[in-house]
Parts: C-alpha cells; structure tokens; sequence
C-alpha cells in the first residue's frame, strides 16, 4: 500500500507546479495499473490531504522546523500525516509504508528522519492538533490572503463559509421534469432502502453519496447529478418553448441538460474546449435530448454566431470557483491574489461579447461560481456602467451550505 502514499505525494507535487487534482488524478489512472480499491484509496488521500493542507504543513513545521532538502520527503510526510490524524488506517502500517516508500526516494537517506517525524506526531497527536487550531491557516486549511479576503467580504459569516468549503460536499439529484418529480423519486428511493428529502420540487438530497448506478432510473435519463446552488441557473433564466437559448461555457452540460428539460427549446451548448463537450453529449444523450452542441470561444462570436439573436444567454462564465471549494480543494491552494484581476477582465470581455447577441427584450444570466465579490456583483456593476440598455432585474450570492456550493446569479434584462 506504500505505492498509493507515494503517488499521492505525487499528485501534491502536481499541485505545487499548478495543474488541477482532477487533471493529475486522470493522468496519474492513465499511467498506473490500479485496482478499484486502490483508486478509491488514492483518491480519499489525495482529497483529504489538500483539504487539510494546512493543518498538515503547520503540524509538519513543528516536528520538523525546517524545511527538508528533498522535498518529496516532505510531500511523502504530509500524505503520512493525513493518514494518521484523519483516518482510521492503523498507525503501525501507515508508519511502516511511509518508511518503505522513503528507502525509494532521494537515496534513502530520509528513512530514518520519516520514521522518528512519524512516531513523534503519534505520540504528539492532541498538542499538535491543538496548537494547529491556534493557527488561522492551519484551523481553516486556506491561504492566509483568502482568509482575509473573506473576512473583508464577510465579517459576518467568514469562519462559516470556511468551515463549509472543508467539508464533503453532499450529492444532490435532479429530477427530470419530463420524467417525474422529487417527492415521487424520493419514495422510490425509499423504497430501495436509500434515504433522501426533497429539496424543491425537483431537487433531491441524498443522506449517504452512492454511485451513480445505484440510482433508480439513471441510466434512462430520469435523474441527474446536479448540486442544488447549480440547479437554480435553469430555474433563473425562466425559458419558454420555443426560445433561442445559448449556453455560453457549456461542459459539462448539466444546465444545459437542465435547460432541455424545463422546456422545448432550441439551444446551442458552446464551449471553448472540444474535450470537454464530449461530457455534454453524453449527457444529452442519456437525457434523450438534442443541443446544437458546438466547439468555440464564447468571446469571439464572429467565429461561430450566424447572425440570429437568442431570447436568453446563460454565461456560466471562467472564474476563481471559490463556492466549489470543497469539491476542488485543490482550488484553494492554486489561485493566487493576482488571479482575479485577469478573470475578471475575462469576465468582462465575454460578458460585453454576448451581450449583443440578445434579442431586446431578452435575459441574460450572470452566473459563476464564486463567492469572491470582485468577481460577482462588482463585475455586474461595471457591466451596467458598460451598457446602459442593461437593466438588473435581480441577483443573489449563495455561499456554500449543507445542502448547495457557492454560487452568484444576476439576471439581467436588454431594454426594448
């Protein structure tokens, strides 16, 4: 087992030179062999490690106040830690692997160091956890610049929003509409022995996270994987038979797929990744539902557009994902300060790119995935500044709950 540690110190090292834990994670099962078992394992480490990241690298400092010379001993050590503090694999075999794994690496010459760090954080397990919680980073496992940005953005409600983006995220269904309802698929659940509460209603809330093939009627497209925050992106947009709709940064296609079954209409599913709309077509098909699903960059639509304006514009557009945190906690630790700056400009110029291609009268939502303000309803203002035949009809910021992510929504309307 000591070959999962080290490739999930692997997938850490990842991190740390800026790809994504779901990019490493599918190159990494691209690569290796791996049982079922093992993928499972590696994943759960890999997860909890950079949810806990900072509380693992502060309780690392204190048994190893320098940082090491080669550092996939120090990456090795971290995986060790989680392993340790946060689940229930016996301590002797998580030592025991943790020691094997270092003999492979850097020449050896750390076994001795990986054992004895180890052995000290077992015997020092409550003063290092308690001394960790005395740690801002360490207590909420976020960057110390995101801590503050919260704290400016919400004084009030900070320490709750962080305490909900480390934790695992609940599985939330969508019922197709065209197929039934939540509280008639929640009886069907129940009857399967699996617990669950209607949220709306479409919206269901598993009590325990299943595979996806144990879903009643999944396979036939009767029931969709969609977190309930993401599920309010079709409702807001209100289309009507009919209607031309555009969903501007498609993939994966659940609110495309959403869309689709609210009513009959023709949509055109784009997105600036061809890879990725593969996921969207899938999607559609297990939905028995038709897009006009094309490969191309929202923000220039004088390479895809024919000319014919859209009754609504759903811009799902690039952002921090902040509100998704714990279900990317790798998000935490690979954006920088200076990131917003260039996604908001991005934000901007794809904004001011659809914006002509609404009909008067039409509705566009505003609607990424974010908590951070400069990013929501500071864009939405400067839009308006931009375009003085935009009018606000509502928004909302939803920040991360039991039962939804973080999202913002801004309908907005072109006057006639």
């Amino acid at each position: 087992m000591h070959r999962i540690q080290e490739l999930a110190a692997g997938l850490l090292e990842r991190i740390e030179q800026g790809r994504t834990l779901t990019e490493a994670l599918g190159n990494l099962q691209r690569n290796h062999e791996l049982t079922p078992a093992e993928r499972g394992a590696l994943q759960d480490i890999a997860y909890g490690s950079l949810r806990r990241l900072g509380q693992l690298r502060f309780v690392l400092r204190q048994l190893v106040p320098r940082p090491l010379p080669a550092a996939e001993i120090e990456r090795l050590l971290l995986v060790a830690l989680y392993q340790l503090l946060h689940t229930r694999a016996a301590d002797y075999a998580v030592v025991d692997q943790a020691v094997n794994a270092a003999g492979k690496l850097a020449g050896g010459k750390f076994k001795g160091l990986v054992n004895g760090v180890l052995r000290n954080a077992l015997r020092q397990r409550e003063q290092l956890l308690a001394a960790a919680q005395r740690d801002n980073e360490a207590r909420y496992n976020h960057p110390r610049w995101w801590l503050q940005r919260l704290r400016a953005a919400y004084p009030a409600q900070w320490a709750d929003i962080l305490d909900e983006s480390n934790r695992h995220p609940p599985m939330t269904l969508r019922v197709n509409a065209r197929h039934g309802d939540a509280a008639t698929y929640v009886a069907e659940l129940a009857a399967q022995g699996m617990a669950a509460r209607a949220l709306d209603s479409h919206a269901v809330l598993l009590e325990v996270p299943c595979n996806v093939r144990e879903l009643p009627g999944f396979a036939d497209g009767r029931v969709s994987v969609q977190d309930w925050g993401a599920q309010q992106a079709a409702r807001w947009l209100d289309v009507q038979a009919g209607m031309r709709v555009l969903d501007a940064c498609a993939a994966p296609g659940g609110k495309s797929g959403h869309l689709l079954e609210l009513a009959d209409i023709r949509l055109t599913a784009l997105d600036v990744d061809a890879s990725r709309l593969t996921r969207v077509e899938e999607n559609l098909a297990r939905l028995g539902l038709a897009a006009n699903v094309v490969a191309a960059d929202a923000a220039q639509p004088g390479k895809w557009w024919d000319g014919q304006l859209f009754d609504r514009i759903l811009a799902d557009v690039p952002c921090s994902a902040s509100g998704v945190v714990r279900r990317h906690p790798d998000i935490k630790w690979l954006r920088r300060p200076a990131d917003f700056a260039a996604l908001g400009q991005q934000q901007g110029s794809l904004s001011d790119a659809l914006w002509p291609l609404l009909a008067a009268g039409g509705k566009m939502l505003y609607a990424p995935c974010s908590i951070m303000p400069e990013e929501n309803r500071q864009q939405v203002d400067a839009f308006l500044t931009r375009h003085p035949d935009a009018q606000l009809l509502q928004d909302e910021q939803l920040l991360p709950t039991p039962e939804h992510d973080g999202f913002y929504y801004a309908l907005l309307a072109k006057r006639p």
